[in-house]
């Protein structure tokens, strides 16, 4: 018999250590920056705050990965609202997540 797990463990995502400060950066020098670098640090200061407390880093970690998300996928909405589509009837992702803030 091994000892060996029969399945590969699920990998947590990890950012680099250098990744809050690479995501402000690119947060800094979008045409968003106004609303999205005072949300992002806000975000930020909940999610490391709460880590002190916990100790886990997942929350981090999520808040990296959300606004990476948003920055990657920026042009495509940019595109959709160009393109005149109503949206009128959309679901808010918080709510598809089970995040209510």
């Amino acid at each position: 018999m091994s000892a060996q797990p029969d399945h590969a463990p699920v990998t947590t995502y990890a950012p680099a250590p250098g990744a809050p400060a690479e995501l402000l950066a690119q947060l800094r020098a979008d045409r968003r920056a106004d609303r999205w670098v005072p949300a992002f640090e806000r975000e930020w200061a909940a999610a490391l705050e709460e880590s002190r407390r916990t100790f886990p880093l997942a929350g981090l970690y999520e808040v990296i990965q959300d606004w990476q998300g948003r920055i990657a996928h920026a042009p495509a909405v940019d595109a959709f609202i160009a393109s005149g589509y109503d949206d009128s009837d959309f679901i808010d992702i918080a709510e598809l997540r089970g995040q209510r803030r």
